[in-house]
C-alpha cells in the first residue's frame, strides 16, 4: 500500500511567519532571500501547467491547511491528513482528488483545476 506524507520542509517554508503581504502570489519570482511559495498549475481550461500558483500553510483547528492561491485571485484550501491519502478538502463541497507523480510529488485536482505539490510517497 502506498501513502502520502507531504514534504513539510517544502510547505512549511511557503508559511515561515512573515506578513501576508511578504508572499509571492502568481508568476512573478520572489525578491532575493524570500522564500518561492509558487507551484505548477492548470486553472481551469488551461492546456499546460504554469507556475503561477502559490501556496500558504497554517495551522488550522483541524490540523495544516494548505491554502492555495490562483493568479485571478481565487484559491482552493486543503487539509493535510494522517491516513495516507496525503490531502482533502477543507471547505466547500468539491471534492479533491489526488493522484501520484512520477519522480515525485501528487497532483490534485479540485474543481477543474489542477496543482502540483511536493510530497514523499511511501510504501506500506
Amino acid at each position: 500500500m502506498r501513502t502520502l506524507s507531504l514534504a513539510a520542509a517544502a510547505l512549511l517554508a511557503a508559511c515561515n511567519g512573515d506578513p501576508p503581504g511578504e508572499m509571492t502570489n502568481g508568476a512573478a519570482a520572489p525578491a532575493p532571500g524570500r522564500p518561492d511559495n509558487r507551484i505548477d498549475c492548470r486553472i481551469g481550461e488551461a492546456e499546460t501547467f504554469e507556475r503561477v500558483c502559490s501556496v500558504e500553510s497554517a495551522d488550522g483547528e483541524n490540523g495544516r491547511v494548505l491554502t492555495l492561491r490562483k493568479p485571478d485571485g481565487g484559491f482552493r484550501r486543503l487539509l493535510i491528513t494522517g491516513d495516507g491519502r496525503g490531502v482533502v478538502a477543507a471547505d466547500g463541497a468539491e471534492r479533491a482528488r489526488v493522484a501520484i507523480l512520477e519522480g515525485g510529488g501528487i497532483e490534485v485536482e479540485i474543481g477543474g483545476d489542477r496543482f502540483r505539490l511536493p510530497a514523499l510517497v511511501r510504501r506500506r
